[in-house]
C-alpha cells in the first residue's frame, strides 16, 4: 500500500488502493483445481502479479489462453535472458521451443527464482496448452517460433540502428501483440486486427521497459543487457554504459529524450488498435498496460534517476489507472494528459525538442479530435499549470507539507473521508502491501 505521507497528499489514491489490493486479494483465490492449471495459474501470480490480475478480467477460455500463452513466453524469455548459458546451447533451445511445447515431459533447468520453478516444471504448462483448443495452439506455436528465432538472431547480434532495435522489440514484444490478436480472434469476440497495429502495442511497451530498464540491464551479471541502439546513444556518449556516469549527467538526460521521442511514434497505431476493441474485458486488458506505458514514458522524460535507480509511477496514481481506465474515452483522456506532462518538462534547449514537441501534438490532436476529452475530470492533472506535481517523486518533493495546501486539503471533502477511513486503513497497512514494482503489464521486459 502507498506511504502514508503518500496518502495525506494524494487522498483521491486511498479508495482506488484498497479496491486494487482487494481485487488483487481476489484474483489469487480463482486458482483452478487439477494441479497442472493450479501450477500455471499461481506462478503466474508469482512472476506477474500485476499481469495476473488484469488477467482475470477475461471469461475462462480466452484466459486460460493467454495465461498459457504468456507462461510459454515467459519461459522463452528465461532462456534469452540467462546471461550464464552458453550461446551453443541457448540458440538450438531457442529455435526449437515451439516444439517443446508439445512434449509433456520437456524441461530446461536455468533461470532464478520463481523463473527456476517454472523451467523445472515446464511440463505441467505444456499439459495445460494440450487442453487448449486447436485455434488458440496454431497461434500460441507459431508466435512462439517466430520469436524464438528472432531472439536466437539477436544472440549474435547487437543493436545498432533504430532498425536494429524496432526488429529486435518486434520479435520480443510485437509479436506477442500480434498473439494476442489472433487469441482474440480465435475466442470469436474480436475481429482480427492487423499486423501493424498489433505489433506497435508490443512496441510501445517493450521500448517503455527498455528506457525504464537501463540501469538494472546495464548492470547484469555475468554480463550486461544492452537495447539502446548505438544509432542513438553514440551521439551522447562513447559507450552504452558511459550514460550511468555523472559526469555525463546532461549527455544521458539528452539520450533518454531521444529514447522517450522515439517510442511515441508508436501511440498513434495503439490507440488505433485499442478504439477497435469491442469486448469491454479484452479493452481493459489492452488498455491498462498502455496507459501505464505513456504513465511511465512522462515519469521516465528528462528525468536522471532512470540512470540512478529505478523509476516508476507512485503507486496511488497506478491503482487509479487500474480502477478508472473502463473506456476508450478513460484513455483518450489518460493519454492526453500524460502527454501534457511530457510537454511541460521538454526543455526547448534539448536537441530533440522540436522532434518530440511535435510527437506529443500530434497525440493531443488525436485526442481532441475523438471529442472524449469534454466534461471530465482528470485524475492525472491536478491543476492544468502544475502537470508535473501529481507525478513527482517524493525524493522531488520539497521539504514539509506547504500550507496552503495543507488548509485546502483541511477544507476538502477528501480529508474528512480519509478520516473515516483512517483507522481501518492504519490496521491494514502493515498487511496490505501492494508490488513495490508495479512494473508494465508486460509479456516481456
Amino acid at each position: 500500500m502507498g506511504s502514508l505521507g503518500a496518502i495525506l497528499k494524494h487522498p483521491d489514491d486511498l479508495y482506488p488502493l484498497l479496491k486494487l489490493k482487494m481485487a488483487a486479494k481476489h484474483a489469487e483465490k480463482q486458482i483452478p483445481s487439477e494441479p497442472h492449471w493450479a501450477f500455471c495459474y499461481s506462478m503466474l501470480h508469482r512472476v506477474s502479479r500485476s499481469f495476473a490480475f488484469v488477467i482475470q478480467q477475461l471469461g475462462t477460455e480466452l484466459r486460460n489462453a493467454v495465461c498459457i500463452f504468456y507462461l510459454v513466453l515467459r519461459a522463452l524469455d528465461t532462456v534469452e535472458d540467462d546471461t550464464s548459458i552458453p550461446t551453443d546451447v541457448k540458440v538450438p533451445i531457442l529455435i526449437a521451443f515451439h516444439r517443446h511445447i508439445y512434449d509433456r515431459n520437456w524441461h530446461f533447468s536455468c533461470g532464478t527464482k520463481d523463473y527456476k520453478v517454472l523451467m523445472d516444471q515446464f511440463h505441467d504448462v505444456s499439459t495445460a496448452f494440450l487442453e487448449l483448443g486447436k485455434g488458440y495452439q496454431e497461434a500460441i506455436e507459431d508466435i512462439t517460433k517466430r520469436m524464438g528465432a528472432g531472439m536466437a538472431k539477436f544472440i549474435c547480434k547487437e543493436v545498432e540502428t533504430i532498425d536494429d532495435y524496432d526488429e529486435y522489440c518486434h520479435y520480443v514484444a510485437g509479436l506477442v501483440g500480434m498473439g494476442l490478436s489472433k487469441l482474440f480472434h480465435a475466442s470469436e469476440l474480436e475481429d482480427l486486427a492487423s499486423d501493424s497495429i498489433s505489433n506497435s502495442m508490443g512496441l510501445l511497451l517493450q521500448k517503455t521497459n527498455i528506457i525504464r530498464d537501463y540501469l538494472e540491464d546495464i548492470n547484469e551479471i555475468p554480463k550486461s543487457r544492452m537495447f539502446w541502439p548505438r544509432e542513438i546513444w553514440s551521439k551522447y556518449v562513447n559507450k552504452l554504459e558511459d550514460l550511468k556516469y555523472e559526469e555525463n549527467s546532461v549527455e544521458a538526460v539528452q539520450c533518454l529524450n531521444d529514447m522517450v521521442t522515439n517510442s511515441l511514434m508508436h501511440v498513434d497505431d495503439c490507440l488505433k488498435y485499442m478504439s477497435a476493441l469491442r469486448e469491454p474485458a479484452i479493452f481493459r486488458f489492452c488498455a491498462i498496460p498502455q496507459v501505464m506505458a505513456i504513465g511511465t514514458l512522462a515519469m521516465c522524460y528528462n528525468n536522471i534517476n532512470v540512470f540512478r535507480g529505478v523509476v516508476k509511477m507512485r503507486r496511488g496514481l497506478t491503482a487509479q489507472v487500474f480502477h478508472r481506465t473502463k473506456t476508450m474515452a478513460d484513455v483518450y483522456g489518460a493519454f492526453f494528459d500524460f502527454s501534457c506532462v511530457l510537454k511541460s518538462k521538454v526543455d526547448k534547449n534539448d536537441p530533440n525538442a522540436t522532434k518530440t514537441l511535435s510527437s506529443l501534438e500530434a497525440v493531443q490532436k488525436t485526442c481532441r479530435e475523438s471529442g472524449a476529452l469534454n466534461k471530465r475530470k482528470s485524475y492525472i492533472l491536478r491543476n492544468e499549470l502544475k502537470y508535473n506535481s501529481v507525478l513527482v517523486s517524493s525524493a522531488e518533493l520539497s521539504t514539509g507539507f506547504p500550507c496552503v495546501a495543507w488548509w485546502k486539503l483541511c477544507c476538502s471533502k477528501q480529508f474528512i473521508y480519509f478520516h473515516f477511513f483512517f483507522l481501518s486503513f492504519s490496521i491494514l497497512l502493515i498487511n496490505l502491501q501492494l508490488n513495490d514494482e508495479m512494473h508494465l503489464v508486460c509479456f516481456v521486459g
